[in-house]
């Protein structure tokens, strides 16, 4: 095994989205799922992890994480990495701290949006989103590595593009793919399946491009995807995974460039190096092995305690009417009495279901995609996005802003962090809006080709930047 201790200035990216920084010795490991399953059972590592980033992760004093789904803050995985200094975002609602203090960890909150030195060249700040996720910013003596993660822009881009044009090499390190890292198991009132967005394997490679010219990066490292189904009823979803030579298709020739998913960077001399990590095979694994059976039926305690943790969220009551639980064969409604005209029906075993409500992580439950999702209704996005998800299993289960109430105190709160950074988001979104109906518009009464059409997309894509 090779000596972890004898990289001088180099960050190595591998598992799923875990982030390893050297100087001269590991400083810094990220989301640490080192082994096992996530999502009670679902998900398996890609890739193995190989024993040298092994033994690096072990070294490293410091970890971050960035939220508290079980792919990026995986408990088991934690266990092991009990004696280091947990940094985490300043996350509103504060649950991610509360859990972890109160098992042992020492654990320190970075301010938002400030650098805070970890070694002679490498220091970090780390930014707090609004969905509860949150993007680290590693700077290595002027390489700059953005680990986005999961993470969409919602008002902390400004800062990552001004750290960028400060960067003599900014680095993405983030999401993408076909979009199976969320709730895909759609069906509807006729029982037919809703074909995820991930059944057209859309080229990824523009929308990596548009989001690097977005942030100011030079370099993408496909990140936060490495992942694969091993539940009996969850394999199905391993069909709309995103293969690792998949993230190049359609990239752009250019000043950019796609590196690949597993690598160490030498940021002395630039130089890239493969880590070539063993592939994980898939054996299907009964439910059962992780306490489901769908055959079980919900008891009267069980359905009190769904029932309590649906109603305690007021903030759904415009978004849904009703939620119905098929557990073991038998149907069992939660009435959340509003007048949306919608309700949805899940469908699955009764461990994973009740812990969901009890534990207060719906999302896991959603992620896992062995529940079968029923849309009923007028659902827009063909989804249960964007609303009752987020305010379920975003601002609810771990920001605990509940009502719309909490909900006005909850996004006051990051505002007031990055007023600024917010406000330029803001106007950006809005008026990406107008040029996009404005260019929509003028295609209709041009000829496909003409000269007119080619200065009206070149004034467009200038626009959009």
């Amino acid at each position: 095994m090779s000596d972890v201790s004898t990289y001088d200035l180099a960050f190595e990216t591998v598992g799923n989205a875990t982030l390893i920084v050297h100087d001269r010795t590991p400083i810094i490991a990220t989301d640490p799922w080192l082994f096992g399953s996530a999502y009670f059972g679902s998900w398996i590592l890609s890739h193995a992890i190989p024993e040298e980033q092994l033994a690096s992760i072990r070294q490293c004093p410091y970890l971050w994480i960035s939220h508290g789904h079980p792919d990026h803050l995986h408990m088991a995985s934690m266990e092991t990495l009990k004696d280091k200094k947990i940094l985490l975002a300043d996350h509103v609602g504060g649950r991610i701290r509360d859990a972890l203090v109160a098992d042992g960890y020492q654990v320190t909150v970075l301010a938002d949006r400030e650098w805070v030195q970890l070694s002679r060249r490498v220091r970090v700040m780390s930014i707090a989103d609004v969905y509860q996720d949150a993007v680290l910013l590693v700077d290595l003596d002027g390489v700059l590595v953005i680990d986005a993660n999961d993470c969409n822009d919602r008002g902390w881009g400004p800062t990552v593009r001004r750290a960028s044009r400060k960067s003599r090499t900014p680095i993405l390190l983030a999401l993408a793919g076909y979009g199976d890292a969320d709730m895909i198991n759609y069906f509807d009132e006729q029982d037919q399946r809703i074909p995820p967005r991930g059944s057209r394997k859309v080229a990824t490679g523009p929308k990596i491009a548009a989001r690097m010219r977005d942030l100011g990066a030079r370099y993408y490292v496909p990140f936060a995807t490495m992942h694969q189904y091993q539940r009996e009823d969850s394999v199905w979803a391993n069909e709309f995974t995103t293969p690792l030579d998949a993230f190049q298709v359609g990239f752009p020739t250019g000043d950019r460039e796609l590196l690949p998913a597993f690598i160490r960077y030498d940021c002395v001399t630039g130089e890239v190096h493969r880590i070539d990590p063993v592939p994980n095979v898939i054996e299907p694994q009964s439910p059962n092995l992780f306490g489901d059976d769908w055959s079980e039926q919900l008891t009267p305690t069980d359905f009190a305690t769904i029932g309590a943790y649906l109603q305690a969220v007021p903030s759904l009551l415009d978004v849904v009417d009703s939620v119905t639980f098929r557990v073991g064969g038998i149907d069992n409604e939660v009435s959340l009495g509003s007048a949306s005209g919608r309700s949805v029906r899940f469908e699955g075993p009764r461990k994973s279901i009740v812990n969901a409500a009890e534990w207060e992580i719906f999302d896991d439950l959603l992620i896992g995609n062995f529940m079968k999702t029923t849309l009923i209704g007028d659902w827009p996005t063909n989804s249960l996005r964007p609303d009752f998800t987020a305010r379920l299993a975003k601002f609810a289960d771990n920001g605990f802003a509940r009502s719309p109430k909490d909900m006005k105190a909850y996004f006051a709160e990051y505002r007031r962090r990055a007023p600024r950074d917010h406000f330029e988001y803001e106007l950006r979104r809005r008026y990406g809006r107008l040029v996009r109906r404005l260019a929509r518009s003028a295609r209709s009464h041009v000829s496909e080709g003409s000269a007119m059409q080619r200065a009206g997309q070149a004034a467009y894509e200038k626009a959009r930047r």
